[in-house]
């Protein structure tokens, strides 16, 4: 793809301008001043930016069928792609895939969009949800044939994304220009996948009882044991821990730990240790050996559970004194208010004045068009439709805690539904823990943890697999 090819020559010409007359190994070495050695570097740019012509030229022919259509149709708005939908799919049926259910509730709103083009437009569909992380399995089987079964698909987990999907072909990024131009930028120029939204997995705890969670290393304390959606369950589990390791993140761990006092502190400080030569092994900075504590004792104490649904439950019931957990943000919407169960139990721990650290986990829902596409144009739409207007996120959109990819959707989203109040009855704040600050808020002030889909395949086989043998250790029995 040509994105890459240049991005690969423009590292070349500039791993060529260090060696002429660098002064250390690193990056941001002093320049050289030398005439002769600026001359020569000049030269070698030149030389580089006129192949970087000459390999665009010719990058198209590399391109598989499906790559071509999506080279085209980034420079095409919705309405025209709509046009393309309408000639390809009238009379089909489109099969989607993904990680939400959701797009089931999303494809007749993308039809009836598509009949106020063309009224006499109609296209059957059927969405699948695979459990279990089963999806990746079911894209790779369908990539087996010519002209796959799937037309485009919904999924999260960056890191399986990357390296079982994307770097085997079987995944192709689209971009569309209508959401490119409200992020400020270009299909060429960005570079990553291309995300639905990001979802938050923040931490609560049951406020019935005396104890407080006003520091996210309280819920790695003696005698905690959190309830988490196990890894094996939900492999975005695992990102998180992994993303912790990244020095922006780390950080925010060890600033934390520099406000517990000193009891708090003397739990924690013989695993940190022990844990000092594991981040020097994995090339971490010098913050690295407090996230490898903060992981191992989270991996080694949490309460594993299947799903984030029941967590919710059982966190706000009156019973559930002083327990704590890891979970999707959005789950408060579907708590029935009750004499044994509210939202009232429960807080969110970053919304706590004076809260230090990280206050949980975002990852994201990624859309692609499957390289063996029955319906490409039809796709590319489709995933227009989905990030480019409010209508299309609305299947999303609806519940707190999941923020559009788009600015303009997001704020239009956020007008519609007022997710900021959202626990207000009659106005009154009356459950003030579903009045969702914001992704702004959760990425600043709430010091939400970001998958980033490269560093997380990055690591895997280093930190990921440190991960995995922890989780030998069974998490069950620390609750028995």
């Amino acid at each position: 793809m040509k994105k890459k090819i240049f991005s690969c020559l423009m590292a070349g010409i500039f791993a060529a301008s260090i060696l002429t007359g660098c002064g250390s190994g690193s990056s941001d070495a002093g320049t050289d001043t030398s005439t002769a050695d600026t001359a020569a570097s000049s030269q070698t740019a030149e030389t580089a930016a006129t192949t970087v012509t000459a390999e665009e030229t010719d990058d198209s022919a590399e391109l598989t069928p499906t790559q071509q259509i999506i080279q085209q149709a980034e420079g095409m708005t919705l309405d025209e792609l709509a046009a393309k939908a309408i000639e390809e799919s009238n009379g089909a049926t489109f099969y989607g895939v993904g990680n939400s259910s959701r797009g089931k509730t999303a494809l007749p709103l993308f039809v009836a969009y598509l009949q106020t083009i063309d009224p006499s437009y109609n296209m059957d569909f059927d969405w699948q949800q695979p459990k279990n992380n089963k999806i990746f399995d079911q894209l790779s089987a369908d990539s087996a044939k010519s002209t796959g079964t799937f037309a485009m698909t919904l999924i999260q987990d960056g890191n399986q994304i990357q390296s079982k999907m994307v770097e085997t072909g079987i995944l192709d990024t689209f971009i569309p220009k209508e959401w490119a131009d409200a992020n400020g930028t270009t299909a060429d120029a960005y570079e990553g996948f291309l995300p639905l939204q990001t979802l938050n997995k923040v931490f609560m705890f049951n406020n019935t009882g005396s104890k407080t969670f006003d520091n996210c290393w309280d819920f790695v304390a003696e005698g905690e044991h959190p309830l988490f959606m196990d890894i094996d369950s939900e492999v975005v589990g695992k990102n998180f821990l992994t993303m912790l390791t990244k020095p922006e993140y780390a950080a925010y761990l060890k600033d934390a730990y520099d406000q517990l006092s000193d009891d708090e502190k003397a739990y924690l400080d013989p695993v940190i240790e022990e844990e000092q030569q594991d981040a020097s092994d994995f090339g971490l900075d010098e913050n690295g050996a407090y996230a490898l504590a903060w992981i191992r004792l989270w991996v080694e104490n949490y309460n594993a559970q299947t799903d984030d649904g029941p967590i919710c439950e059982t966190l706000t019931s009156a019973s559930a004194t002083d327990q704590s957990g890891l979970l999707v943000y959005s789950k408060l919407r579907s708590i029935e208010e009750s004499a044994e169960t509210s939202v009232n139990n429960i807080t969110v721990a970053a919304y706590q004045d004076g809260y230090e650290g990280i206050g949980g986990y975002g990852y994201c829902h990624y859309l692609f068009v499957t390289d063996n596409s029955p319906l490409p144009w039809t796709a590319c739409a489709f995933i227009s439709y989905l990030t480019t207007t409010k209508d299309g996120f609305s299947a999303w959109g609806k519940d707190m805690g999941g923020y559009s990819s788009n600015p303009e959707v997001m704020e239009e989203t956020e007008a519609e539904y007022n997710h900021k109040e959202g626990g207000f009855v009659d106005g009154v704040d009356t459950y003030p823990a579903k009045d969702d600050r914001g992704y702004e808020w959760w990425t600043t002030d709430g010091k939400l943890v970001l998958e980033d889909p490269q560093y997380c395949a990055d690591s895997d086989w280093t930190i990921g697999s440190w991960i995995e043998g922890l989780t030998k250790w069974s998490p069950e029995a620390a609750t028995e």
